[in-house]
């Protein structure tokens, strides 16, 4: 009786893995999922059949790519069944908070964005996060009582066995469950996640790396994040703190970083601080939208430290590289669209990565631009409602 009921839990955990691969990624093949999830092709094969047996999974009239550009007979897709009611994301950033409220499908019905003082206020800023979500709710003509789960990102890591916030870099948030408290606060399922590994989810579900099973997505905004994925899934680490690349130390002697510690990469090329370097070269006051066009305009000083920092960010991912082996690295963030930066990081891999990883590595700027989060935090809602109807 015991071992028929530990393989039944296995079998429901090997489930879980498939329709959560599916809520992340889409529609995909059996073999496509057996590498996502790690599963054997005839396990996955059998689990299949049964979650169309039960309904939780459809096939499709679509047809995949052969793996790795092969020419024989494109493989038969499968997708979760489409769940009813709606799901909400929230992207809660240092000044704002992001509401999108989606389909089954995750196809956006409502949005809304507004500037919020965050850092400093982690009760006020979840009571604004509900109320956008019931308004984004009503605006869309979408009952309260459709909505089935909210998925959202918070700018710190969340501790995997608390669920809570334990880093002192939102001084406002410390402690706080911040998807419990949304959940008490909106009567549905709510989780939560880091703004990079929500970044991450959301480049690897609708954005640069779909199909991509092995990807670090790095943002670089006020701090520096990565979200990593292996597999196909995103990896967390032991408590949740895994990608916190900005925080790896580049100068022993450097400034002391918010963390406590000194001389950690996002001191060197967070955003404030490049702003800061370039600001005593021109006479308007300087924003990232105009960093942008300068660049865009040909200014050798804004490429020049934007190729800069890039080099800088670029060493610190090529020993993350050497360790992973990734496909590609994702620029995200309000610079992730810079070529400079690009170029900075691709000339740090090439020169520090082992030759294998340099050339298996590509560098993409992200597609889904400051919406990545939020998506991200869509996708996150979707596995975990799926999760709730399949389950």
């Amino acid at each position: 009786m015991a071992i028929s009921g530990s393989l039944e839990r296995l079998r429901e955990q090997n489930r879980r893995a498939i329709t959560a691969a599916l809520a992340a990624g889409g529609p995909m093949s059996r073999a496509d999922l057996a590498r996502r999830t790690g599963l054997s092709r005839t396990t996955v094969s059998t689990l299949v059949s049964d979650l169309v047996a039960s309904g939780a999974v459809v096939a499709t009239t679509d047809r995949g790519r052969p793996h790795k550009g092969g020419s024989g007979r494109p493989p038969l897709l499968v997708a979760l069944a489409t769940p009813s009611g709606v799901v909400a994301g929230v992207d809660v950033g240092h000044h704002h908070v992001h509401v999108v409220v989606a389909d089954g499908s995750g196809a956006t019905l409502g949005e809304v964005r507004e500037p919020v003082d965050v850092d400093q206020h982690g009760p006020q800023t979840l009571d604004r996060a509900a109320t956008m979500v019931r308004t984004t709710l009503r605006a869309a003509g979408i009952a309260r009582d459709q909505l089935r789960a909210v998925g959202m990102c918070v700018p710190a890591p969340v501790d995997r066995r608390s669920a809570r916030i334990r880093t002192g870099i939102l001084s406002g948030w410390r402690g706080l469950s911040p998807g419990a408290e949304l959940e008490r606060r909106l009567g549905v399922p709510a989780v939560a996640d880091n703004d990079a590994n929500l970044g991450a989810l959301g480049e690897l579900s609708r954005g640069a790396a779909v199909g991509l099973s092995d990807v670090v997505f790095v943002k670089i905004a006020s701090g520096v994040g990565a979200g990593i994925v292996l597999g196909g899934r995103l990896h967390r680490g032991a408590t949740g703190a895994a990608g916190e690349l900005g925080h790896v130390q580049i100068d022993e002697g450097g400034h002391v970083c918010r963390c406590g510690n000194r001389g950690c990469l996002e001191t060197l090329v967070a955003t404030p601080r490049l702003l800061a370097l370039l600001q005593p070269a021109y006479d308007d006051v300087l924003t990232l939208e105009r960093v942008l066009a300068l660049e865009a305009a040909g200014d050798a000083g804004v490429r020049r430290i934007l190729s800069d920092a890039g080099r800088v960010v670029g060493r610190a991912l090529a020993d993350l590289g050497n360790s992973l082996n990734p496909e590609a690295v994702v620029l995200g963030g309000p610079l992730g669209a810079s070529p400079a930066l690009a170029e900075g990081v691709r000339t740090s891999l090439d020169r520090f990565s082992q030759p294998d990883t340099a050339a298996a590595v590509r560098v993409l700027a992200g597609s889904l631009g400051e919406s990545a989060e939020v998506v991200g935090a869509v996708a996150l809602a979707l596995a975990r409602h799926g999760a709730e109807a399949h389950g």
